[in-house]
């Protein structure tokens, strides 16, 4: 049996203390100061590889790990794993803190959470306020007490299946806080030189005066001005441009692009043209590279389970999308590669795997999934197969897609079944979960208003149709979210165990990038397609569904796809 140890640093120098843990979360022994807790964890890894304890891994881990010897196994978020819990048990949305679970524990005041931003800006010398543990707590009791008490609560779950793979989430979360860790103290190799260029070209020189307009989007709002008759207008504000173009006789909803494309009229392209620019300038410019690519590194700072659906979050930096025009940027260093892999066709993929459908997950069984079902039911056109599958995930009905879902629910009705129990669980104000037990948020008291008799009108049938959808969708994307958790711990542990180090650097949703050196680079591929299996058995079981990893070993990013 795996051990496990709990370790609280001590925010004021390198050491921290240990305390040993049996399974159920008993303390065993005496509490084990250590001068240098790195290196006495680094020992400890190597001689058991334990499954350590602590209240966050942005808390613990992050602060040890640039003088671990090796990097560490296995963990139990605390943070984590509190909020799997409180919404499993009804409690979604509660505070999740160590010292909120403490205070549950002991029937004391509970703190709210501090926010994400606020949570990463206090210092380190302030580390037990992080936690928000009342003034005088021993931070290691309190990890002690709220793991103990998070055993037994993971022990009473009724139902083995349900039972061990909610504990399957507990170890893929915690796991993916390790992983969130590790990529943000490696980043991403990142050429400031090429970005800078690539920046040049589109917006013109950087500005000498912070703050000021680069040149091409300064001439670009000059010629807008001009197009449009000349007065003078903030092209950034979205009423003003409306106005702007109103004054013209052209009347728009919105400044999007797709509208803006509909206009027969030359200030629409140049329109398009500035919000494109402007958006690189705010969201990829010379200011994010100043804060996020410095040192040769974009370091990309992750929430774990930031999205109600598991999806990670990000605290900034546009840590969930490069865009394709900068990933020029990202090039491997000298002698290494890139390994970029992402799941193909994802989502379809698990909904043939939850439902169980033998149709449809022979057409999952192959390459491309939409080929294959077009092929089957929708005469090859690959369009309406995409459309049809994609509509009846996310609750679409309306325009030309209710004859696709009548075709989908001809040929594939266990499958088509099992999304409308999800949508009309949440229609009447249940439930649902993920694969691995992640629960979706319950209806607001404003929703159970409307749909309960108070609304007028349509309001209450619209409220109930929209959290339908929001269910429907919720069980694909929750379930997808676990498969990934779990590639990424999968995958992670076979990178360890190569030589050179490589590593993780980049995870979005369904894609991984890993930094290799050149000659592992196809060592490193077949490790992602063994993760992808192992990922899928562990999730879905035995089944018939392939979920393939599209790969590709690149030295600049841009050249994956």
């Amino acid at each position: 049996m795996q051990s496990r140890i709990a370790l609280v640093p001590d925010p004021h120098g390198p050491g921290g203390r240990l305390q040993r843990l049996g399974e159920q979360g008993a303390a065993l022994g005496p509490v084990l100061p250590a001068a240098d807790l790195a290196a006495a964890v680094g020992e400890l890894e190597a001689a058991e590889q334990p499954r350590w304890v602590w209240a966050t891994a942005d808390s613990a881990y992050a602060p040890l790990l640039p003088r671990l010897p090796r990097r560490l196994g296995r963990c139990h978020d605390l943070r984590l794993v509190e909020s799997l819990l409180l919404a499993h048990d009804g409690q979604w949305g509660a505070a999740r803190s160590l010292g909120a679970a403490w205070a549950r524990l002991r029937g004391l005041p509970v703190p709210a959470d501090l926010g994400e931003a606020a949570t990463e800006a206090q210092d380190s010398l302030f580390a037990p306020d992080r936690l928000q543990l009342p003034p005088g707590t021993d931070p290691l009791a309190a990890v002690v007490a709220v793991h103990a008490e998070q055993q037994r609560r993971l022990a009473a779950i009724e139902g083995e299946p349900e039972r061990a793979r909610l504990r399957l989430l507990v170890a893929a979360e915690s796991a993916g806080a390790l992983t969130a860790v590790e990529i943000a103290a490696d980043g991403l190799p990142w050429r400031a030189e090429v970005h800078d260029a690539m920046l040049t070209e589109l917006l013109g020189p950087r500005p000498h005066v912070p703050g000021t307009q680069p040149a091409r989007l300064a001439e670009l709002s000059v010629r807008l001005q001009q197009a449009l008759g000349g007065r003078p207008f903030n092209p950034d504000s979205h009423a003003q441009v409306l106005k702007a173009f109103a004054d013209q006789g052209i009347r728009l909803g919105s400044t999007r692009t797709w509208e803006l494309r509909t206009v027969d009229h030359p200030a629409a392209e140049l329109m398009i043209r500035y919000k494109e620019l402007s958006r690189i300038h705010a969201a990829h410019g010379w200011a994010w590279q100043d804060a996020w690519a410095r040192g040769g590194r974009f370091r990309p700072e992750y929430v774990v389970g930031g999205v109600v659906s598991g999806r990670w979050a990000s605290r900034g930096g546009g840590a969930l999308q490069i865009p394709r025009l900068l990933r020029r940027a990202v090039l491997a260093d000298p002698g290494w590669r890139l390994v970029v892999a992402d799941a193909a066709q994802l989502e379809p993929r698990v909904l043939a795997a939850l439902s169980q459908d033998a149709a449809l997950a022979r057409s999952a069984a192959g390459g491309d999934l939409y080929q294959a079902l077009a092929a089957t039911a929708f005469q090859g056109d690959r369009g309406k197969a995409k459309l049809g599958l994609l509509g009846a995930m996310y609750g679409q009905t309306s325009g030309d897609i209710g004859p696709l879902l009548a075709t989908l629910r001809q040929r594939y009705p266990t499958a088509m079944g099992y999304l409308e129990a999800a949508a009309r669980t949440g229609e009447e104000g249940g439930i649902v979960r993920s694969r691995l037990g992640r629960t979706c948020p319950p209806p607001s008291d404003a929703w159970l208003d409307l749909t309960e008799g108070s609304g007028d009108g349509e309001q209450g049938p619209r409220s109930a149709r929209a959290r339908g959808r929001f269910t429907r969708n919720f069980v694909i994307q929750a379930s997808a979210s676990d498969w990934a958790l779990a590639l990424l711990a999968a995958l992670r542990r076979r990178l360890a165990g190569l030589p050179g180090r490589p590593h993780l650097v980049f995870f979005q949703h369904d894609e991984v990038l890993v930094h290799t050196p050149a000659e592992l680079a196809d060592q490193v591929v077949a490790a992602v397609t063994e993760s992808a299996t192992e990922a899928t058995t562990l999730v879905f079981g035995p089944t018939p569904v392939q979920f393939p990893m599209s790969t590709a070993v690149v030295e600049c990013y841009a050249d994956a796809k």
